[in-house]
């Protein structure tokens, strides 16, 4: 009998979608709790830009090298993690990065010079960048597609509620017991969750595992496989190729990168470094003011992540509207802030900065509701990390020429932050052209797997004549 046990009885025109229920809410729990630290760790240096520079003896430019390469790291493996997630599944992936950022936090909590917490903030990227595209696949293995944006925008907000704590938690602990005290006992955060994810995580529901690939005509035991069939010696660099090829060739892929390229940005910068010591030191509030307007952001995203996700599940038609009206928002603001005649904006200013930035990461997440359609379930995991590139790649580039720009300006922020509006542009354009094929091949797409629907109720039937009797099985329900 062919066919594999893990594929559940399914209508032949719709893969199975998996249940959802109380056990894919703990499974994809474990995953999101290991985002959420994480996060934690990766947003820490925000709010220990200043004291890392005392403590490392190093000027701006030197700063933004630390979040550079952590996010350089970040964004060089979204590719490569997402390849080992299709290969290699969700757990043992999630597990390799819950152990290596621990390893970085703690390293980075220990270092004596600036060159080994440079080594430690790049293998904490290196962990970071396993966590969300893993978290991402959970969401598509545990629930039902049509939870996909709610799950994505959730697992969005969770890692948001991880910066909160850097900034609610971490900042105040670090001014009170000190830097090597506050980094190594966040550290510890990592072991926490390692625990449940190693004893209680699956990657799917029983049933519900990827369709096996096809492998050509069945090999007789004991003979070699041929090379270039799956699992072959030299198959695996061409699984890579065409995994990464066919993702790319989705105009919905590359829709999806220019989105988060676009959109996320703008608050990851303000949040992951350079927020602090523009509020502090060009705008003059006292840290605890400044932390608040940190807090603000992160509070913000947290409600509009709820509010995005629960539009765009319900109407796929509001996707570039959200996207491009929250990048248009976070430009005008931005603007009015730099443009503010005097040396600083006023408070409300600011509030409405911080508010409007909280939507920019929401915003970042409809990129994967156009990849994730765009794609069969066995190339999400490489789909997810090509989109996810965009975001970090437009973060490196802010934050490196954010600190080249006040080196050589005298800290002058109104001109740093101008890169901003540039990036906007680029990404804007890019979705526009985009938009047309990609939109069109996802609505070519649903028609052809929409299962066909029930005829419409036509007029009433004529009367059978007695003459003629009805069959035995008239007026029973197809079953």
């Amino acid at each position: 009998m062919s066919g594999s046990v893990n594929a559940p009885p399914a209508r032949a025109d719709l893969p199975a979608d998996p249940p959802g229920g109380r056990r894919a809410v703990a499974v994809w729990g474990i995953g999101v709790a290991v985002y959420f630290v994480a996060v934690i760790f990766r947003t820490s240096l925000g709010v220990a830009g200043l004291d890392a520079a005392d403590r490392f003896h190093v000027n701006a430019s030197a700063l933004a090298t630390f979040s550079l390469l952590q996010l350089l790291v970040y964004a060089g493996m979204q590719i490569p993690v997402g390849l080992m997630v299709d290969r290699l599944g969700t757990k043992r992936v999630l597990t390799l990065g819950a152990v290596l950022f621990t390893a970085g936090q703690l390293g980075f909590a220990l270092s004596p010079s600036y060159g080994t917490a440079l080594a430690a903030r790049a293998l904490l990227g290196c962990g970071d960048a396993m966590t969300f595209i893993s978290v991402l696949r959970l969401g598509t293995r545990w629930f039902p597609a049509r939870r996909g944006p709610l799950m994505a925008q959730l697992a969005g907000l969770v890692g948001m509620a991880g910066n909160l704590v850097s900034t609610l938690v971490l900042a105040p602990v670090l001014h009170g017991v000190g830097w090597t005290a506050a980094f190594a006992g966040s550290a510890m955060a990592g072991l926490v969750v390692l625990v449940p994810l190693v004893l209680f995580l699956r990657d799917h529901p029983e049933g519900y595992g990827p369709a096996p690939r096809a492998a050509g005509t069945p090999r007789a035991a004991g003979t070699p496989r041929a090379a270039g069939t799956p699992g072959a010696p030299g198959a695996q660099g061409g699984f890579v190729r065409r995994q990464i090829r066919e993702s790319w060739a989705e105009p919905g892929t590359r829709l999806g990168l220019w989105v988060h390229f676009t959109t996320q940005f703008p608050a990851m910068v303000f949040l992951l470094l350079w927020g602090m010591p523009f509020l502090v030191e060009a705008q003059g509030l006292p840290r605890t003011t400044a932390g608040g307007l940190l807090t603000l952001v992160v509070a913000s995203n947290m409600v509009l992540g709820l509010v995005y996700g629960q539009v765009v599940g319900r109407r796929q038609s509001a996707r570039i509207p959200l996207a491009l009206g929250t990048v248009g928002l976070t430009a005008l603001l931005w603007a009015s802030v730099l443009a503010h005649p005097g040396e600083r904006a006023p408070m409300w200013l600011l509030v409405t900065l911080c508010l409007v930035l909280g939507g920019c990461g929401p915003a970042s997440m409809i990129g994967f509701d156009f990849a994730r359609p765009a794609n069969p379930a066995e190339r999400q995991g490489t789909a997810s990390g090509i989109t996810n590139m965009g975001g970090f790649i437009a973060s490196m580039t802010t934050l490196l020429t954010v600190g080249i720009l006040l080196d050589a300006t005298g800290d002058d922020y109104r001109v740093a932050f101008s890169t901003v509006f540039f990036l906007q542009a680029v990404g804007v354009i890019s979705i526009l052209r985009l938009r047309p094929l990609a939109l069109s091949r996802e609505a070519a797409r649903g028609r052809a797997t929409v299962p066909a629907q029930e005829p419409e109720p036509g007029p009433e039937p004529e009367p059978v004549s007695r003459a003629c009797p009805l069959p035995e099985t008239a007026g029973r329900e197809a079953p």
